[in-house]
């Protein structure tokens, strides 16, 4: 496996392999409504654009396998993990650690002394499995829909 910065030529892939996790990995966890509101196919063109640009402004990682794109996770400069998605073929293959462990070190780079994530029910124990405390339990809305998740943090030391 190869971890690599992201390049804006991912983009399509990134949002493709996003669609795909939510609607077959987190639908242990969510309803169909929940996942419709959550990653609703329609927004495609729409995403493109706002993760063009935030995906360039956070420090973003892709993971490779063989040349194909097998997962990503991209962070703010403050330690803000904003997105972490790993393929539904390759779950539990070590790649969400090699990707959250690579800007776990670029954080302690910027002597940043810790990163938070809102978890899905899903992530959560993964995180919780990288020394994530829980802080809260939220429900956040989307697109009239309340989902579950979890705010986390981890000391970098």
């Amino acid at each position: 496996m190869d971890i690599r910065a992201y390049q804006e030529s991912d983009i399509s892939q990134l949002i493709s392999l996003f669609y795909e996790t939510v609607h077959s990995v987190n639908k242990q966890h969510y309803s169909q409504e929940q996942l419709d509101a959550w990653a609703p196919k329609e927004d495609k063109a729409l995403k493109l654009n706002t993760w063009r640009t935030s995906l360039r402004q956070n420090i973003t990682y892709v993971a490779e396998i063989n040349g194909y794109i097998v997962g990503f996770s991209d962070m703010t400069l403050e330690g803000h993990l904003d997105r972490l998605f790993v393929h539904k073929d390759f779950q539990g293959q070590g790649v969400a650690s090699a990707l959250v462990n690579k800007l776990e070190k670029k954080a302690r780079e910027l002597v940043l002394h810790e990163m938070d994530t809102e978890a899905s029910i899903t992530a959560r124990p993964f995180f919780e499995r990288q020394g994530y405390q829980l802080i809260s339990e939220q429900s956040v809305e989307r697109k009239g829909v309340q989902l579950v998740n979890y705010r986390m943090s981890k000391k970098l030391i």
